[in-house]
């Protein structure tokens, strides 16, 4: 079966929203490799530069990590725990070809997985040293309700639930806008078991 059924995204203030571009055996797949990727580079709560424990649980692939403690929010090329980052899974990185067309690989697959309750604030994805290249981001498992606003904090937003096998390219306009996850069905999706959302970022961190 194909990995990827390639539709025309939807729209949305410049985010471009590929629903289903992922089928179940390429789900299944894709979990088992992050599954790896957490037992090299274990999941923990960050917490953000103010003190705070973020819900979600956090680890990453790739030649850097994004961490987040009492010293801010910054890149790392190795987990707190000291090892280095496992590599990007291969199927992963092919999404990113066949979404962007890019063959710059990126620096950081940053992987977030929200249990029930867990959300994620609107932020922008302003840590990396160029803004020309997208962030490309893989729904699995939970549905999620992810909203979407501008360049300026406190503007309008609009909301779009991201079912597991969806893709989300954010380029453009929208590569600085707002964005966040307001709240997930927990247990409204067979592909984790347990129930949860995986959320998988994949970025270029420096030329």
């Amino acid at each position: 079966m194909r990995a990827e059924i390639l539709r025309s995204p939807i729209k949305i203030a410049g985010f471009e929203v590929f629903k289903g571009h992922l089928d179940g055996p390429a789900q299944t797949k894709m979990v088992a490799e992050l599954r790896e990727v957490a037992r090299v580079a274990p999941m923990r709560h960050p917490v953000t530069r103010f003190g705070k424990q973020m819900s979600v649980q956090m680890t990453s692939a790739g030649r850097v990590g994004w961490i987040s403690d009492a010293g801010g929010y910054r890149y790392e090329p190795r987990h707190p725990d000291g090892m280095q980052w496992p590599p990007i899974p291969a199927g992963i990185l092919d999404v990113w070809r066949t979404l962007t067309g890019i063959e710059r690989t990126p620096d950081c697959c940053l992987i977030n997985f929200y249990g029930e309750g867990a959300r994620m604030g609107l932020h922008q994805d302003n840590d990396e040293g160029d803004f020309a290249y997208p962030v490309v981001s893989l729904s699995l498992g939970d549905d999620g309700l992810f909203r979407m606003g501008g360049t300026e904090r406190g503007g309008k937003t609009q909301s779009l639930w991201l079912s597991s096998g969806d893709v989300v390219v954010m380029g453009g306009a929208a590569r600085l806008a707002y964005h966040g996850v307001d709240r997930i069905r927990f247990g409204s999706s067979s592909v984790l078991p347990d129930g949860g959302r995986i959320n998988v970022t994949l970025r270029v961190v420096s030329h």
